[in-house]
């Protein structure tokens, strides 16, 4: 099981942003990536003898090896009637009701667990239907051009001698899982469950490089956080809808894997897939709790940006204040001079009228007795406005 696990190439450092996502069951959602191109329309009335574009490769191998590509899923299933020892792989991208219908008839799967690979949007989980087991994985993958996440919704039925899977998404990248398993017959001639623990590694090696692209995006929030960047509300907000979604494909899968290890002696499981399984399980609970973590920081980063922001807030409304203040002092001050140059200004205007009947007109004390009067009151009202701190 050494060369099990390949090193991965170096890459650039990935920044999550949330986006919206294809409804996985649209017409015109993009084909995935696969080795296989798939054939042509299926005729809906006979969904069985001819190839379909849903059915990216269907093959039979015996021992661990390939045997040859038979034309359609009904030559499928008639060779696989015929091996005693042989095992069908069927992948399957969207298909339709018809096809899956027909899958289900030929393979005895059970209705519900049908219903739920036609509907998709399912929460990972695990049930087992008689001798036939049925997986729902939420794949993830980093597009690097468009740095964000996508994730994929992945259908696995597994039963004696077959393996059925159902995407409703580009990831995980089955071709590439095939290609390891057919590279290594010795593992690939356990069986289905070989199969099925090969997808499962896939899936959770799926998530390093999405752990990695958040991690960095933490890194970098942090920066903005403490550098007053105002829009990082929103990225923290955004990162955060990113984490739910991705603790919803991992945190369930730890319970599935442990599960299923639980069955080993019940199923005689291989001892080589009990080390397998195993050491997939302590990979996908080591991605768990590294999501548990993202969500935990980022809910403790939002409180200290919220606290920063009332911070700041605060100190600008002092400063608006403490502005306030030194303006009602001025105007203070300027109010104070307006009311004692008031006062002589209306004395004077009173006695510039120049009306001819006035009663102080002829009085020869008129004239000091005005120049006292608006000293009086300004020096009256100049005492009183300092006393009261005005001037």
């Amino acid at each position: 099981m050494a060369e099990r696990r390949r090193a991965r190439p170096a890459q650039r450092s990935p920044r999550i942003r949330l986006r919206k996502r294809p409804d996985p069951l649209s017409p015109h959602s993009p084909a995935p990536p696969d080795n296989d191109t798939p054939a042509s329309i299926p005729d809906p009335r006979d969904v069985l003898d001819q190839s379909s574009r849903s059915v990216v490769q269907a093959e039979l191998y015996r021992d661990g090896v390939r045997l040859p590509t038979p034309d359609s899923l009904a030559e499928t299933f008639r060779q696989l009637r015929g091996e005693t020892d042989g095992m069908a792989w069927i992948g399957l991208y969207r298909p339709s009701s018809a096809e899956l219908l027909a899958v289900s008839a030929e393979f005895d799967l059970h209705p519900l667990a049908v219903e739920d690979a036609m509907e998709a949007h399912q929460r990972p989980k695990l049930e087992r239907y008689g001798d036939t087991l049925f997986l729902v994985l939420r794949a993830a993958r980093y597009l690097d051009a468009q740095e964000e996440v996508d994730f994929g919704e992945l259908h696995v039925f597994v039963g004696p001698d077959f393996l059925i899977t159902v995407r409703h998404g580009a990831a995980p990248d089955l071709s590439a899982v095939r290609n390891r398993m057919e590279a290594t017959p010795k593992l690939l001639a356990l069986g289905p469950e070989a199969v099925l623990y090969a997808i499962l590694d896939a899936v959770v090696d799926g998530y390093a490089p999405v752990v990695e692209g958040v991690q960095t995006d933490i890194d970098e929030i942090e920066t903005e956080v403490f550098g007053g960047d105002p829009e990082v509300s929103r990225r923290i907000y955004e990162l955060s809808r990113e984490m739910v979604e991705f603790q919803r494909a991992t945190r369930p899968l730890v319970g599935m894997l442990h599960a299923l290890m639980a069955g080993f002696a019940k199923y005689g499981t291989d001892e080589e897939l009990q080390r397998y399984l195993r050491d997939v399980a302590d990979h996908v609970t080591h991605t768990s709790e590294r999501v548990d973590g993202f969500r935990q920081a980022l809910t403790e980063i939002l409180t200290v940006n919220a606290t920063l922001v009332t911070q700041q807030q605060n100190a600008e409304m002092r400063a608006l204040a403490e502005a306030g203040f030194e303006q009602n002092e001025e105007i203070k001050k300027i109010s104070s001079w307006a009311a004692i140059l008031f006062a002589p200004t209306l004395v004077g205007t009173i006695y510039g009228m120049n009306f001819t009947h006035m009663p102080e007109v002829d009085w020869v004390m008129g004239y000091p007795f005005a120049i006292v009067l608006m000293a009086v009151v300004c020096v009256s009202l100049y005492f009183i406005f300092k006393r009261r701190d005005w001037l």
